[in-house]
């Protein structure tokens, strides 16, 4: 907070610092520009006013008048000679009194090289045509320092506007600190609680969540990000947890009925028959099918299985796998059909022909007889959309999120006579993922359910 609360502060000085002396500059030269100007108006109302002081009946210019301005215009740092139409000096505020215009000048120069050292003012000397009345009554010659000069009013301004902006800085400073201030605390409050909330997660608490709303969109993406990443290592807590009590569920009775089988025979209880020997063997198959099972999970999720990718016909496949299933349907007397275009997809045949393998034996056992079952090969623009339908028993709405997970099961009971261990839509679901496909479920409770799997078309 203080690095960030520092951070505004810098770069608000800097902008009021640079704000500062970008107007100062800017002022400055208009102000020059705007005393040049008055300069050149107060030099023409000069000549009209000495103008007005010759008396066009009697020929003659009023001296006193003259002298009285030209001692006046003297002090504001103008310099004036006053000629008649032949050439003769009416009035020279030089001849007057020397000394005092040299002072003046010298006055007006000392002052404008103290606050601008590197000005080029020198004295400029104007002469004007005197007229009156539309004749030429003679000349007036102005000097004064230039191209410009300040006067002391000038110097006042700008100094008033100097402080004025000074002020202006400070105060934009000060507001700077506290927004500064303000917004770090804003900011780094939040993220500060998620740097803890996300340290209390790497610790395994998985139930901590943040509650705070910022209304800024990045912070809230970020406590999104967070909070997601603990739901979803909460559900994978639940999931290893889960998967462990499931394994240990699947193997316990495989293995406690045989152990039971073969402790019987051993101590002479049971006759090692035929059947019973059968039994035990049978029990051992199902924990190598599960092992199995696991085995080909975890080899299609660790991404280290290499697909053996061909071209191959999503139809002729689909067909393959009902003539695999031809004594299990007819046990049933569930009806197949198989739809659509003869679509061709870039896979591993062996996977493909998995998922469809899972998925049928799935809709055979949920499939009540006389029921159902349909397949449909369907293309869209860069996509193979391959759907797996039936009208059995469905699956409740709220466990469609669960199916894909490994070992889950909508029978509670886990009975084997209604279905496997609870792998196989989980394997679905990994080989479609490694093709870069998708897999999604459609169900109604008593109506049926729908696979839809979408596969990229992919060139060889």
């Amino acid at each position: 907070m203080t690095k960030l609360t520092l951070t505004i502060v810098l770069v608000s000085l800097l902008v009021v610092v640079v704000t500062s002396l970008l107007a100062n500059f800017f002022i400055e030269n208009k102000f020059r520009s705007y005393i040049k100007n008055r300069l050149d108006n107060t030099a023409l109302d000069i000549v009209g006013t000495i103008s007005r002081q010759y008396d066009k009946a009697s020929g003659s210019w009023d001296a006193a008048a003259v002298h009285a301005i030209g001692m006046s215009l003297l002090y504001e740092g103008f310099i004036i000679r006053v000629s008649d139409a032949d050439g003769n000096v009416v009035w020279d505020a030089e001849t007057c009194d020397m000394t005092l215009c040299t002072a003046v000048l010298d006055d007006i120069s000392h002052r404008m090289t103290v606050k601008y050292p590197k000005n080029d003012s020198v004295i400029t000397s104007k002469v004007f045509d005197a007229m009156n009345g539309g004749e030429n009554i003679g000349t007036v010659n102005v000097k004064y320092l230039g191209p410009y000069f300040f006067n002391e009013g000038d110097f006042n301004f700008l100094d008033a506007l100097n402080k004025i902006l000074i002020l202006t800085a400070f105060f934009t400073l000060f507001v700077s600190i506290l927004a500064g201030f303000w917004i770090a605390r804003r900011l780094s409050r939040p993220i500060l609680i998620t740097a803890e909330t996300a340290r209390k997660i790497s610790e395994g608490d998985y139930e901590v969540r943040i509650k705070e709303e910022t209304n800024t969109k990045e912070l809230d993406q970020l406590i999104g990000a967070i909070n997601q990443l603990g739901e979803s290592l909460k559900n994978q807590e639940d999931l290893r947890k889960q998967l462990t009590a499931d394994v240990a569920h699947e193997l316990r009775t495989p293995i406690t009925t045989a152990q039971t089988h073969l402790e019987a025979m051993i101590e002479g209880c049971w006759e090692p028959t035929k059947d019973r020997l059968q039994s035990c063997y049978d029990e051992m198959t199902r924990i190598s099918r599960l092992v199995r099972d696991l085995e080909n999970l975890a080899k299609v999720e660790s991404g280290n299985s290499k697909l053996d990718r061909s071209m191959i016909s999503l139809m002729e496949l689909s067909n393959n796998v009902v003539l695999n299933f031809e004594a299990e349907l007819k046990n049933k007397d569930l009806r197949t059909s198989v739809e659509g275009s003869d679509s061709m997809i870039f896979a591993d045949k062996y996977r493909i022909e998995q998922v469809l393998m899972n998925l049928m034996s799935n809709a055979i056992k949920y499939t009540l007889e006389g029921g159902n079952i349909n397949i449909r090969i369907s293309e869209s623009e860069t996509s193979v959309i391959f759907e797996f339908e039936d009208n059995g028993i469905g699956i409740p709405e709220e466990e469609l999120p669960l199916i894909f997970e490994r070992f889950y099961r909508a029978d509670k009971s886990r009975n084997r006579m209604t279905g496997g261990s609870g792998i196989g839509l989980a394997i679905v679901r990994s080989i479609v993922a490694a093709h870069g496909g998708t897999v999604e479920v459609k169900s109604r409770l008593n109506s049926g359910t729908c696979f839809t799997l979408t596969y990229p078309k992919t060139s060889i």
